[in-house]
């Protein structure tokens, strides 16, 4: 929709941010909810990672998600900050000192992100989606607190008369988990080549 009026325009988008802008966003559902494939009354959505970040953002902001799944997702915004409307939320806090190197060259980053619940600009208003969460979690992840993170949204969202969401844990499972029958990544393929 390049140059029509419902800004949708990627000239639109301030240039040299690393932001997201949803602006769009109930566009994008009614179009997905229009899909021939749909059958609604709502959309699922399934997120890894930072995936799962936005997955839980786009419940909190928009109505017409009935279910999400949210592999080793963060319930704060991580590494730039989120628009929708007038509210920003702004990424948590990153302790650079926290940063740890493996023998390998793998940085190990779990410690240095702030907890979200220091940062409470951060923490992504789970309470108000009516979205049924299913979280999976790794708990040898070396991203971030992926199990934390569920259990801190499962509170936040019983606080506040949500449902409770289902937490399956695997407990040498690292950050990435990769779904059946998904497009797989170019890091999964490298990391399989490199361990096989």
């Amino acid at each position: 929709m390049a140059g029509s009026d419902s800004g949708s325009d990627p000239a639109d988008f301030p240039h040299g941010h690393c932001s997201l802008y949803y602006k769009d966003g109930r566009f994008i559902l009614l179009f997905l909810l229009s899909h021939f494939q749909v059958k609604g009354p709502g959309i699922g959505l399934l997120g890894n990672s930072i995936g799962g970040e936005l997955c839980l953002a786009i419940s909190s902001f928009l109505k017409g998600i009935t279910a999400a799944v949210i592999i080793n997702g963060s319930v704060a915004v991580v590494g730039a900050s989120i628009h929708y409307k007038d509210e920003t939320l702004p990424p948590v806090g990153i302790m650079r000192d926290r940063i740890k190197v493996t023998k390998d060259g793998i940085k190990d980053v779990v410690e240095a992100l702030k907890s979200p619940l220091e940062d409470q600009k951060s923490f992504i208003p789970v309470e108000r989606s009516d979205t049924t969460f299913l979280f999976l979690v790794g708990q040898d992840d070396h991203n971030w607190k992926s199990e934390f993170y569920a259990n801190e949204a499962s509170k936040r969202l019983q606080a506040h008369g949500k449902e409770k969401p289902q937490i399956i844990c695997y407990p040498e499972a690292g950050h990435y988990i990769e779904p059946p029958y998904c497009f797989s990544s170019r890091i999964s393929k490298s990391l399989s080549t490199l361990t096989t």
